[in-house]
């Protein structure tokens, strides 16, 4: 069963700017063991939020300046018609003057004229219009000048906007390639690690302080629901004893809620994992994984990275399986989903 729901993104949300992600370090080179390699995803997971979000914050800026244009040609578009309204007029008393004159010069006109104080007045109001025709003609010109420069700049920017986010779609693609690698490095040394019956040392992570503020939260933050509590399989002795959430290898995992690590392990059905003591007698486990970010007898608030996601023990692919029990060991398990849900948290 998968879960329409998905919660915001991923990794945090880090302030820094296109050049310091391209210059981040993110080979381990200068680091050892599975420890560097864990860490190394975490810092390649909050590397791929950051570009992720700069690349469509651009592109939504982009769409905005690319209205823009539009809206400037589009008041262009009413300006050109009215200024070619305005010349038709002008055309138009132009031909009047010349058929009501016979095309004579203006003396002429007036020798001939039965009043030529009549024929003056006239005159004058023609000059008049045609002043006044003249400088609403300029007065258009100017402004048509006004929008197409306006209209050039919006267009400009919006092409830079279109380069820049060309080269955060490439950076987002170099940074996801390493993830991906990463990601194969750190589940090939969690599988080694199990195998040999020894867990590796803690990674100690660098997270962000906005995780710590609520009581209870999802043990991830991005996710689809799998396997529930209670369904069948041919790969549980009974019934499913947990929520699995599906999530990529080196996901940060977090403790649902405050308390004390009473058990960290390798090997097993359960792989790499780790179980939280809460208060009120409950204990959440959290298996599969494939790195551990704390020691047994650490105290941990809500939200903190216990360890990050794999797919160790006895598993097909790369999830967390998530339990809530009323001891540290298996058989007392409780549908996590309804417990979580009592305490404000909705999968």
């Amino acid at each position: 069963m998968r879960s329409p729901r998905r919660h915001p993104l991923l990794a945090p949300v880090l302030l820094c700017a296109l050049a310091v992600l391209a210059a981040r370090p993110t080979d381990a080179g200068d680091e050892d063991g599975g420890s560097a390699t864990g860490a190394q995803v975490a810092r390649l997971y909050a590397d791929a939020a950051t570009a992720t979000r700069q690349y469509e914050d651009g592109r939504r800026e982009a769409e905005a300046q690319r209205s823009k244009a539009l809206e400037y040609e589009e008041r262009l578009d009413r300006q050109r018609r009215k200024i070619d309204g305005m010349h038709e007029d002008l055309g138009r008393i132009a031909r009047a003057q010349y058929r009501g004159s016979g095309g004579l010069p203006l003396t002429a006109q007036m020798l001939l004229a039965d009043d030529p104080d009549e024929l003056m007045r006239g005159q004058h109001a023609l000059t008049r219009a045609d002043v006044a025709v003249n400088n609403a003609i300029g007065r258009s010109l100017r402004a048509e000048a006004r929008l197409a420069a306006d209209e050039a700049k919006a267009q400009a920017a919006w092409r830079a906007l279109e380069e820049r986010n060309a080269e955060l779609a490439e950076l987002k693609k170099e940074i996801e390639g390493k993830l991906e690698a990463a990601r194969a490095r750190l589940e090939g040394e969690a599988d080694a690690s199990v195998t040999a019956g020894s867990c590796p040392g803690a990674v100690r992570l660098d997270q962000p302080d906005e995780d710590f503020d609520r009581s209870w939260v999802a043990p991830v933050r991005t996710y689809a629901l799998s396997a529930s509590f209670g369904s069948g399989g041919a790969r549980w002795a009974n019934r499913h004893t947990g929520q699995d959430f599906a999530v990529p290898v080196g996901t940060p995992v977090r403790s649902v809620g405050a308390g004390r690590v009473v058990k960290v392990s390798c090997g097993g059905a359960f792989g790499m994992q780790v179980v939280v003591q809460h208060a009120g007698g409950y204990y959440t486990q959290y298996a599969h994984l494939a790195a551990v970010a704390v020691d047994q007898g650490d105290r941990v608030r809500p939200g903190q990275w216990v360890g990050q996601s794999g797919s160790t023990g006895n598993s097909t692919g790369p999830h967390l399986h998530f339990e809530v029990r009323v001891t540290p060991e298996v058989g007392s398990a409780l549908d996590p989903v309804p417990w979580l849900s009592e305490r404000g948290v909705s999968l």
